[in-house]
C-alpha cells in the first residue's frame, strides 16, 4: 500500500502551494480514483508518487518506507505510468509498445495481452502490417494515428510494464462512453492484484474504482465509495449529477 500523510508542495519558484496537508491511503491491490475540478492538485500528486519532485512538508511511504529512502531507480521499477502528455516514439508499433520495458527481451505474450487491455489490439488489427507497421510520416510507407488511436497504443506501452504500481492520469480522455465502459472491463481485469491509481475528470471511470479521493485546491475533500459519496451531498454529488445531465444533453 502508499501512505501519503500530511504532503504539502510547491513547485520551484512558485509560493502557492499545489498541495496543502494532503493525506491518502491507497490499499494494495485496489484501484483509487482520484477526481476534482482542473487546478485541484491532482496531476501534482502523480509526479510527486513517481518521485519527479520531493514535497516540501509531510511524507510518501510505500509499504510503510519513505520513498525518499527508495534508490530512484529502485523505485520506479515498481511504478508503470501514464501521463496527460505522453510520448509518441517513431518506429514499429511492437516497438512503442515494447517501450515500456527496455530491461527485457520483448515477450510477444505480454506484449499482446497489453495491446487486448488498451483496446489498441482493434486499432492494429486494422493496420496494413499489423504490428510491424511503421508509425510516423518519416518512413517510407509510414503512417500517422489519431489521438485517441495513439492513447491507446501508450496505454498498451504502460500496461506492458509489469509493474505492482500502476498510475493512469486521464486515461479515457480521447474515447466516447461505450468505448470507455469496454476499456474499463478489460482494463480491471488486467489490472486485477495490482495497487492502481486512476486520475479522471470522468465520473462513469471513477465510479468502477474501490475508492474514491475527491481533490479540491490540493487537499483531498471527500473519500469514500461513489455511491457513499452521491449520499453526502458534497462537491462529488453535485458533480455527479452535473456531469449526468451534461450527458443526457449531448444525448
Amino acid at each position: 500500500g502508499i501512505e501519503i500523510e500530511g504532503v504539502s508542495f510547491r513547485y520551484p519558484g512558485s509560493e502557492q502551494l499545489a498541495l496543502r496537508d494532503f493525506s491518502l491511503f491507497l490499499p494494495a491491490g485496489k484501484i483509487v480514483a482520484v477526481v476534482g475540478p482542473n487546478g485541484a492538485g491532482k496531476s501534482t500528486l502523480v509526479k510527486l508518487l513517481c518521485r519527479f519532485y520531493d514535497p516540501v512538508a509531510g511524507r510518501v511511504l510505500m509499504d510503510g518506507v519513505d520513498i525518499r529512502d527508495i534508490e530512484v531507480k529502485e523505485l520506479r521499477k515498481r511504478i508503470t505510468a501514464l501521463f496527460q502528455r505522453f510520448v509518441n516514439y517513431a518506429g514499429s508499433v511492437e516497438e512503442n509498445i515494447a517501450m515500456g520495458n527496455l530491461e527485457e527481451v520483448v515477450s510477444r505474450d505480454r506484449l499482446l495481452a497489453a495491446a487486448q487491455a488498451s483496446g489498441a489490439e482493434e486499432i492494429i488489427e486494422q493496420l496494413p502490417e499489423g504490428y510491424s507497421t511503421l508509425l510516423g510520416k518519416q518512413f517510407e510507407g509510414g503512417i500517422d494515428l489519431s489521438w485517441g488511436q495513439l492513447q491507446r497504443l501508450a496505454i498498451a506501452r504502460t500496461l506492458y510494464r509489469r509493474a505492482p504500481i500502476v498510475i493512469l492520469d486521464e486515461p479515457t480522455s480521447a474515447m466516447d462512453p461505450w468505448a470507455e465502459s469496454v476499456w474499463l472491463d478489460r482494463f480491471c481485469a488486467h489490472v486485477r492484484g495490482r495497487t492502481v491509481l486512476l486520475v479522471t475528470h470522468r465520473f462513469s471511470t471513477a465510479m468502477r474504482a474501490d475508492l474514491i479521493c475527491v481533490m479540491d485546491e490540493g487537499r483531498a475533500v471527500e473519500l469514500g465509495s461513489h455511491q457513499e459519496l452521491v449520499d453526502q451531498e458534497g462537491l462529488y454529488a453535485a458533480s455527479w449529477r452535473s456531469q449526468k445531465r451534461a450527458s443526457a444533453d449531448d444525448g
